[in-house]
């Protein structure tokens, strides 16, 4: 060919070319982000609203669904889901893969403001945001102390730790866990209140108007000017107990001060949340990379902070790195990196086998690392980033850019053979190969190219796998025409005499030779039966594929085990914390788990996740998905709470994720929709392969509801609002106004007292003020019932739905499972009643659904070069029939 005449004949031109390549790649290699997975823009677009006051059923019809169909109509919608809860809706809409994220978000914007008069006038404008693929920290640090109140250790975190940790190179925001927040708590008594005739109102507008602060101006004279700075604002217990709530009346009279109708602290804004590392009360932080952030960059910078950060703790203070995604990326990218070379000695060693010739041996070893290089700069080009799917791509690239340098370097070396000269053997090789090595690379690149058709969250991601691999295999055949014709025509020697070494592995292979002439001699002989064996064996691998195993990805062990768990509807802190030390003690007495960390009141109060980090890889034999089979028993035996622990899901899913999420979708009630749920899950519960199945909908969250009896308050000049209003600060806390402490502003919040709000019917001896100016009990204006209604009222293309969510024991394939699930499905849901899926197993599906198309291209598309490269489109059916036969050492491989 031309370019391989070009490059013998020119040398140096050769040489430039291949270090062009080089330096090309090398500086793109150093540009590449490194990940664990290809980067992907989930587009998703999630629509929150506020209604003060709403129950989840206003919620639904009212917020919710107006939303709903209003969105139901943008272009690429793949998953409507929503969540009504107490006061809140949220609305998620996933479009498929191809749609841009910042065009769907602006189409979500334009729908919700069409339909924002149609919702009621008291909601809040909906929020719409979009989700972000790199959302969720890499690396948690935890705060413990033991002289240290929770106060103090949050204060030190959130507000020196914080902002350093923020100014990291490549850190987005990070994030606070188990925090107690500064707050000056107002905690008021019913019973002093009513005595002294004040309502909440009073107190509250004594604060506003008692803790300001605003410019009070300058001073000037001829020559000097002087800042004026009143001390108007309040930031100690002191000062807000001396806070006038009511003025004196009379001359006798003495004004009402706040510490005579309540307690003034300062106290943690919260305590709805709670985190312990290793056993101890702790605040975490957790760091979140930016999008195009090296993590592994970012956990080096953080170590190297970390000393100076605890230098700067208040002493009794500690912080430990409590985990660190990042500790499984750099390991694995690690074993990819030294795979590769494993891979590049491998290859070296075998081709050294067959040619015994070292200089032959040399072209391999040059050519394969500069086609590697180069294909570093198509992934550049391509956006690509280095992760363990593209250095997988390099891994098996190995074995395929030799296959175009070998083709060249045995016909240039038979060549010369013939008696010609290195620099003829060159020319007349190269030139008679060429056509050959542009159709075997052709060839290569189309098995793997289809599989960038994939769809689905899987497909995406192996984008960069196959495009990686067929870019590799491209650069390897244009390195294949111009550096290895140029180095034969350098290094190889024609010789006539071998050692005994040469001489004995050439029996060996002219052994093999004779041996397969004679197989292949008998074989032609019996073609019948031959073709008889070929029909036996593609019978046996269809039979074959059918029993493999399918999953959505394999289990890793990347260092950690994550637990899940949940308490009863209506559970407090305190409840969760007293039953979650249980799971504590199983971490600590577990050899393979280093430390553990806990946090409770995530997403809500009744749930939360914990990490146990395992000993480092050489330090223990038992692998994570045997640690977590090993804890399971445990865990399923806490009283009290629903927790069991998983490995992480592979692939960048959620920690949160488990394999099984069947939706089960209708038109009926919930209270119907329940039944059916629950029959499905006694018929799970018949499978102890199913393991801690569970459903969203849940009918029994307490309730009290308070009915005001519009006339009678009315007539005794007390608005809804005002109860309404009384109701929200004394029993949800309400934040009045704001302190200052180290410069920091916090918030004023005033509520009731623990000991007056502890049961229904407290709600009733609160008092409120008449138009006549008298106390009036609620007790004569409202009614208090207790109920149980549902936690959420949750839809899926909007339709009531529930959802059911499983893990799996080892031997369960996620393929198995829904298999099963559909089949039990078939047997108990009622005819208006239908299945759908999401998360893990909505991925499976989607996936599992692509692969035979994409088996197909790649078939097709070998099939096609190899008729253009033989005239023939017979020929290749012979080519093609050996695809058939593979299956059978896959399914004996496992």
């Amino acid at each position: 060919m031309i370019l391989s005449d070009i490059c013998v004949r020119r040398p140096v031109f050769a040489t430039v070319l291949s270090l062009v390549l080089i330096l090309v790649g090398l500086v793109s290699f150093t540009r590449l982000t490194v990940r664990e997975y290809p980067k992907i823009d989930e587009p998703v677009v999630t629509v929150s609203t506020r209604y003060t006051g709403a129950s989840p059923a206003i919620m639904e019809s009212q917020v919710t669904k107006p939303l709903e169909d209003s969105l139901a109509g943008i272009e690429g919608v793949d998953v409507l889901t929503s969540i009504s809860r107490q006061e809140s809706s949220q609305i998620s809409v996933r479009f498929r893969l191809e749609r841009d994220p910042d065009s769907a978000a602006a189409d979500v914007r334009d729908r919700v403001s069409r339909v924002r008069r149609k919702l009621p006038d008291d909601v809040d404008d909906p929020v719409i945001s979009k989700v972000e693929a790199d959302a969720s920290p890499i690396i948690y640090l935890a705060f413990s102390s033991d002289r240290h109140s929770p106060l103090d250790v949050t204060d030190v975190a959130s507000r020196i730790v914080k902002p350093r940790l923020q100014t990291l190179p490549g850190a987005a925001d990070v994030r606070v866990f188990g925090d107690r927040e500064y707050a000056m708590r107002i905690w008021l008594d019913r019973d002093r209140l009513s005595a002294y005739g004040l309502t909440v109102q009073d107190v509250e507008s004594a604060l506003r108007a008692q803790n300001v602060e605003v410019p009070a101006g300058l001073i000037e004279s001829q020559s000097r000017e002087f800042a004026v700075v009143a001390r108007t604002d309040l930031s100690e217990v002191g000062q807000f107990e001396q806070v006038v709530v009511r003025a004196p009346v009379g001359a006798d009279g003495y004004p009402v001060r706040l510490r005579d109708v309540g307690r003034v602290e300062v106290a943690a804004a919260s305590e709805r949340t709670s985190a312990h590392f290793n056993g101890k009360p702790a605040v975490a932080l957790g760091l979140i990379k930016q999008a195009t952030a090296n993590p592994l960059d970012l956990s080096k910078a953080l170590r190297a902070e970390l000393p100076r950060i605890s230098e700067g703790l208040p002493e009794g203070m500690t912080v430990t790195i409590a985990n660190d995604y990042t500790v499984f990326i750099d390991r694995s990218i690690r074993a990819v990196f030294m795979t590769i070379g494993e891979a590049v000695l491998l290859v070296l060693a075998i081709i050294f086998f067959f040619l015994r010739n070292w200089r032959a041996t040399l072209v391999p070893l040059v050519t394969i690392p500069v086609s590697l290089i180069g294909a570093f700069t198509l992934m550049l080009v391509m956006g690509f980033s280095i992760n363990t799917l593209t250095l997988l791509a390099l891994v098996l690239a190995v074995g395929l850019v030799v296959d175009d340098a070998i083709v060249v370097l045995e016909n240039i070396h038979r060549h010369l053979e013939m008696g010609k000269t290195r620099f003829q053997a060159a020319l007349d090789g190269a030139k008679e190969i060429g056509f050959a090595v542009v159709a075997m690379t052709l060839t290569l690149a189309a098995v793997y190219a289809p599989v960038a058709f994939m769809t689905g969250r899987t497909g995406k991601l192996f984008i960069e796998f196959a495009l990686t691999l067929a870019g590799a295999v491209i650069v390897s055949g244009f390195v294949a025409l111009s550096l290895s014709p140029m180095m034969c025509s350098k290094l190889l020697k024609h010789e006539t005499r071998h050692g005994r070494v040469y001489n004995a592995v050439e029996a060996v292979l002219n052994g093999m030779t004779h041996g397969y002439r004679r197989i292949l001699g008998a074989a032609l002989k019996a073609r019948w039966l031959v073709l008889l064996l070929f029909v036996a064996v593609v019978g046996a691998s269809g039979w074959l594929l059918n029993t493999l195993k399918s999953e959505l990805s394999p289990v890793e062990d990347r260092g950690f085990i994550i637990g899940v768990f949940s308490g009863p509807e209506g559970a407090t802190i305190d409840y969760m914390d007293r039953y979650t030390r249980q799971l504590e003690a199983l971490y600590a007495k577990t050899p393979d788990i280093s430390r553990y960390f806990v946090v409770s009141g995530s997403p809500t109060v009744s749930q939360g996740i914990s990490f146990g980090g395992l000993k480092d890889w050489s330090e223990r034999s038992t692998l994570s998905p045997q640690i977590a089979r090993n804890l399971l028993p445990g865990f399923l035996s806490v009283p009290g709470i629903r927790a069991f622990p998983v490995t992480p899901p592979s692939l960048g899913q959620s920690a949160r994720s488990q394999p099984i999420n069947l939706v089960i979708v209708t038109s009926a009630s919930y209270t119907e929709l329940a039944e059916v749920a629950d029959q499905m899950l006694q018929e799970m519960a018949k499978n102890p392969r199913f393991i801690a199945a569970d459903i969203d909908l849940k009918l029994t969250k307490p309730e009290v509801t308070v009915k005001v009896d519009r006339d009678k308050a009315a007539d005794l000049g007390v608005s809804v609002e005002q109860i309404g209003r009384t109701l929200e600060t004394l029993l949800g806390g309400r934040q009045v106004t704001r302190f200052k402490r180290d410069a920091e502003q916090y918030d004023v919040i005033v509520q009731l007292a623990a000991a007056d709000r502890s049961i229904p019917n407290d709600i009733s001896d609160i008092y409120v003020r008449g138009s006549a100016g008298d106390m009036i009990p609620l007790a004569s204006l409202i009614t208090v019932d207790e109920a149980v209604a549902p936690r959420e009222l949750n839809h899926f293309a909007q339709r009531r739905a529930v959802t059911i969510t499983a893990n799996l024991a080892g031997d369960f394939a996620l393929g198995e499972a829904l298999t099963e699930l559909e089949t039990i499905a078939a047997r108990v849901l009622p005819a208006d009643y239908a299945i759908d899926y999401n998360g893990q197993s909505r991925e499976f599906k989607i996936s599992s659904g692509g692969l035979l198309l994409t088996f197909i291209l790649a078939v097709v598309f070998i099939y096609l070069v190899l008729s253009a490269q033989f005239e023939s489109f017979r020929d290749p059916f012979t080519i093609i029939a050996a695809i058939a036969q593979s299956v059978t050492g896959i399914r004996g491989r496992g």
